[in-house]
């Protein structure tokens, strides 16, 4: 039922208990009364509608915004309805209504409901009534209005707070089911097909021969495997998804990826962009560096960025030739790279040398 039942449970507790004070009010009091009859009545009609509205809140389904129209409209019905009950005299000089804290109850869903502006537009309302009814500013509307206020407000706050922190229990029960079930496929992958591709991976390089590059293929394809594990039940949550997955399938025996040890998780889209870019800096490695060049990715997260840099043993890329390649009209850097991060919002640095490799260092902003 979530975190937030609770809280409509408490409604509905305090809009008992205020039932039971108006209750005593007006059998201390229902003899001065113009039209005792009526009071009656409207207490009668008040605690039906709290037995309705207490059933009807429990579903979420019932929380809805024409139900929490009627709350407020039957609310001031019946503290209007204190004109033709309580002597005007009374009224104004800041005695008490027919419903008193009663009218509470209609602000507190409000701002349970839509949030703490909600709670004040409702809260404002109500106040509003009980300064037509009593004909003048006291001190008695002044403090009721100042207090429906707070309370919606706090109301408003408390239910924000329960909002997130459902997402975030749901985003870790998620994270918990999806990181067991990756660990039983890398078990059971482990256990059979990884082990199977290890064993050919070893006799076939001490075998040597078209046996070695029958083993060197073995070894490669259980880098992807191993991948493969960790992508298949990505630890994504609404939305998001771990960056150290979508770049561990770019593992191989020529490419080393690094990653912290806990998830870096960022939002879907961010996450597949970062990676296709990665991806870009990767096949240029392999183009222009040989098919012997080894690379090395590495992942870091700062508490407000995460930066991936790629680096590789190749010739390097001699002074002006990425800003020739883009005059001649090939854009890989440009646009499948750099074009990538800046869409991004984030940066992109390249570091390199006639012989000294190159370094391509991705840095994106992390969402607030």
């Amino acid at each position: 039922m979530g975190l937030q039942a609770p809280l409509w449970r408490a409604v509905t507790v305090f809009r008992v208990a205020a039932l039971v004070y108006a209750t005593v009010l007006m059998l201390t009091g229902f003899r001065d009364f113009t039209r005792p009859w009526l009071g009656w009545a409207v207490l009668a009609a008040m605690i039906a509608w709290t037995a309705v509205t207490g059933v009807h809140y429990h579903d979420p389904a019932g929380r809805n915004r024409s139900w929490l129209a009627a709350d407020l409209a039957f609310t001031l019905a019946c503290l209007l309805a204190s004109m033709l009950v309580v002597p005007a005299a009374k009224l104004s000089s800041g005695g008490a209504t027919l419903p008193m804290a009663w009218v509470a109850g209609a602000v507190l869903v409000w701002a349970l409901r839509g949030g703490r502006r909600a709670g004040g537009i409702a809260a404002l309302i109500v106040g509003a009534a009980d300064l037509f009814l009593r004909g003048e500013i006291t001190s008695a509307t002044v403090n009721g209005t100042v207090l429906l206020l707070l309370a919606g407000g706090v109301m408003g706050y408390v239910s924000r707070l329960t909002d997130d922190a459902e997402t975030r229990l749901q985003r870790a029960v998620e994270l918990e089911a999806a990181t067991r079930e990756r660990e039983r496929l890398a078990r059971g992958m482990h256990d059979s097909v990884l082990q199977v591709l290890a064993l050919v991976q070893r006799r076939g390089t001490e075998l040597g021969g078209e046996a070695a590059e029958l083993g060197r293929l073995a070894g490669e394809q259980e880098a992807v495997l191993r991948s493969l594990v960790g992508v298949h039940v990505t630890a994504a949550v609404a939305g998001t998804a771990d960056l150290r997955l979508l770049l561990g399938r770019y593992g191989s025996p020529l490419v080393t990826v690094a990653t912290p040890a806990t998830p870096v998780l960022l939002p879907a889209a961010v996450a597949a962009e970062l990676a296709a870019a990665a991806g870009s800096a990767l096949d240029n490695v392999a183009t222009h560096c040989g098919s012997s060049a080894r690379a090395w990715v590495l992942v870091e997260q700062e508490p407000d960025a995460v930066t991936v840099s790629i680096r590789d043993d190749g010739p390097g890329i001699a002074p002006g030739r990425l800003a020739e390649a883009a005059t001649s009209g090939r854009l890989g850097v440009a646009q499948s790279i750099q074009g990538r991060v800046r869409d991004l919002g984030g940066t992109v640095a390249i570091t390199s040398g006639p012989g000294q490799g190159t370094e391509v260092e991705l840095r994106v902003p992390l969402p607030r």
